[in-house]
């Protein structure tokens, strides 16, 4: 459109509607279309990467810029979004938050790239839970994960090149090892034997480097969809408080048990503590990861349920006055030979790790009560969470255990008649 000055002729009703139409369009200019609020585009979105199995963030169309993540959570709250609807987007953001504070490259983190490659992002998982519960001794979960969770992982990664697959004779010299006890034991016995034991003995020794990269891989997925599940949740409570937690529960990013968990932690008192500490520890073990574990323990069969085996027998945690997996729950066998009752003990565990039954009666009879013996000790808490992670995770390794290991397998396995 052009403006014009009209005629003396012209009415004032059409020159006010001329002026009019010359101040809203100028010369010729049409009015921009105004920018739609960025949160639009990342509503309803779902989440395809919650399980750690990928690279990134949770949906390739979320932004992994923390600016960018902020401001469409701002617009989405300040335009009365129901947290449903951008429930994606608010973990996204927080799960950058968190990456960030835990000095992980969100964007590189991807566990298909193997265990070299994902090197730094493996020790800083845990040196990251470790800064959790040091800055905030009430978060006793992250404590748990960053003691108990580094030196189950430790047996599989080498400290001079964390990644590099872990002396895969070590795991042959165990099973042999076995194998060889079980030859020198009545076969009647020996039938009693848990299934795990058995295959320890015939496949232990047959395990490749390609063997324990798979698993590697399968802990490292594990490991990310633990963190992106439930440190999060810790960095919005840092942040804003219990109402950080309410928007996530509203949102449907955590259920009722783990809403109550929050609330009893932020009340500030030790029952609170241990309640989130449970709860925490159930939502980790019994929701994010049993399938996975199952998962796993199938995987490559046989060689998963070994490897499930192995790091069981190996990953004695490292928290103080915990038992070892096979003093918790030896396995004991009963067997009648020649009209004899025959009972053999060994030092191997009754049990896998990769069993959600078995694994969930270890981590509450034994692990969690003596975790927190410590964290309530607060000489004995300093002593352990101011060890630097490597240290413990060098502690840790099956190469380092593996003389007393082959020890007590060759020495403890009685038959009493």
């Amino acid at each position: 459109m052009t403006c014009f000055a009209t005629g003396r002729s012209a009415g004032i009703f059409v020159r006010a509607a001329v002026l009019s139409l010359c101040l809203v369009f100028g010369s010729g200019t049409l009015p921009a279309a105004q920018a739609q609020p960025t949160y639009l585009a990342y509503l309803d979105l779902p989440e395809v990467n919650g399980d750690g199995t990928g690279a990134g963030g949770l949906n390739p169309l979320l932004p992994l810029e923390e600016s960018a993540l902020a401001q469409a959570v701002r617009q989405a709250r300040a335009a009365g979004v129901a947290p449903r609807r951008y429930a994606t987007l608010l973990q996204q953001y927080w799960l950058v938050v968190a990456t960030r504070n835990a000095d992980i490259d969100l964007a590189a983190w991807d566990p298909g790239r193997g265990a070299q490659a994902n090197e730094r992002t493996f020790v800083q998982v845990y040196v990251n839970y470790l800064r959790l519960t040091t800055e905030h001794p009430g978060f006793y979960w992250a404590g748990l994960a960053g003691i108990a969770g580094g030196s189950f992982a430790s047996g599989f990664f080498d400290m001079d090149d964390v990644g590099a697959v872990l002396d895969v004779p070590g795991i042959h010299r165990l099973g042999n090892a076995v194998a060889d006890v079980i030859r020198a034991t009545p076969p009647d016995p020996v039938r009693a034997l848990p299934e795990d034991i058995r295959l320890l003995a015939t496949e232990g020794a047959r395990l490749s480097a390609e063997d324990i990269a798979w698993y590697q891989h399968r802990l490292m997925i594990m490991q990310k969809h633990i963190f992106t599940d439930l440190v999060p949740m810790h960095e919005a409570y840092l942040a804003l408080g219990m109402p950080g937690i309410e928007e996530m529960y509203e949102a449907g990013v955590l259920d009722d048990d783990l809403r109550t968990g929050w609330h009893s932690l932020a009340a500030g008192t030790e029952d609170g503590y241990i309640d989130a500490l449970i709860r925490m520890t159930d939502r980790e073990q019994n929701r994010v990861i049993a399938d996975q574990w199952d998962e796993t323990a199938a995987g490559r069969a046989p060689i998963g349920r070994v490897l499930t085996y192995v790091s069981t027998v190996a990953g004695k945690p490292a928290v103080p006055g915990v038992r070892a997996p096979g003093v918790f729950a030896p396995t004991v066998v009963r067997a009648e030979v020649a009209g004899h009752s025959l009972l053999l003990r060994t030092p191997l565990p009754a049990f896998n790790w990769a069993d959600r039954v078995d694994r969930w009666d270890y981590i509450t009879a034994d692990l969690v009560p003596r975790h927190i013996d410590m964290v309530t000790d607060p000489v004995l808490a300093s002593a352990v969470l101011g060890e630097s992670f490597q240290s413990m995770l060098a502690r840790g390794r099956l190469a380092a255990r593996l003389p007393d290991l082959l020890a007590d397998l060759t020495a403890q396995w009685q038959i009493v008649g």
